[in-house]
């Protein structure tokens, strides 16, 4: 199969230096509208995916994302958002990116086409059988993320790569391809537009859903998020006021006690009520 990079083709649209901003605005949200279908498509290598990471997760695996730009700068992004969001500890998610966190605001120059580099990033976390690998990049063409799929396949690690090119070298390395096909970007080859747009939905559905599974959630609450700030100690105490009998302050002074909602609720029913509400 001939590999074609969609992701580089032409736009479909012309002369936008010459387009009113309406009119630029109502073109580029037909083309977000093509996110979505491809995104559902992508829908059982997700579940997929999700499914192989949550054993290996609760057996002590991390999971990593590994990719280069705007690929990379998402999936250092989700990671980041795991500690607070769900209370794991950072080393949990991992998120590489070509070149390292200087890359993160500014471009490294050649760090993406260093097919070496990106293996010896994983070997400074000390990478194992249990973990995974998340190739990210739009084009799916990528040395550092392409060759460190490859070694770590080799390695017997399970690997995902999400690409918006199908039948791409880097979806070649992975036991489990999620192409996103989303066609031409509006500014040609752009792909921080719809590819990054798309990937950022799969990689939030993913840590979603494998947090969820993990337990980190329950009913619909973050009710492992870190207290971080005014505002989700108030989000934690309104919870807690839905799940036990107490007042907004007595659920507040609960919650900044215990650390977090669930081990809130946790503490005051082993407690029967009783010596909390001593407490307070």
């Amino acid at each position: 199969m001939t590999f074609i990079k969609l992701t580089e083709a032409s736009s479909l649209y012309n002369d936008l230096e010459k387009k009113s901003t309406r009119e630029l605005l109502e073109d580029m949200n037909a083309e977000n509208r093509k996110v979505i279908p491809a995104v559902q498509n992508a829908l059982p290598r997700i579940e997929e995916l999700v499914e192989r990471i949550v054993p290996r997760m609760q057996q002590g695996g991390r999971l990593f994302y590994i990719g280069a730009g705007t690929s990379g700068r998402l999936g250092v992004l989700d990671a980041s958002e795991i500690p607070p969001t769900f209370g794991m500890p950072p080393t949990c998610v991992i998120g590489l990116i070509a070149g390292g966190d200087t890359a993160l605001r500014s471009p490294v120059e050649n760090a993406e086409d260093d097919a070496e580099q990106g293996w010896k990033d994983l070997l400074q976390h000390h990478i194992n059988a249990k973990d995974t690998v998340v190739g990210i990049a739009a084009s799916g063409a990528t040395p550092y993320v392409t060759g460190a799929l490859r070694i770590a396949r080799q390695q017997g690690i399970l690997t995902a790569a999400i690409s918006s090119n199908p039948g791409s070298p880097m979806a070649a390395e992975a036991d489990i391809p999620i192409e996103m096909i989303v066609g031409p970007e509006y500014v040609t080859g752009s792909s921080r537009m719809k590819s990054g747009t798309g990937q950022k939905l799969i990689l939030n559905m993913i840590s979603t859903s494998v947090m969820i599974k993990l337990g980190r959630v329950k009913g619909n609450k973050m009710v492992n998020m870190q207290l971080t700030n005014r505002k989700l100690v108030d989000r934690g105490a309104r919870m807690l006021t839905d799940e036990l009998p107490v007042s907004y302050e007595q659920a507040r002074a609960l919650l900044l006690i215990h650390g977090s909602v669930k081990m809130a609720i946790e503490k005051f029913k082993e407690a029967g009520n009783a010596d909390d509400n001593d407490a307070l």
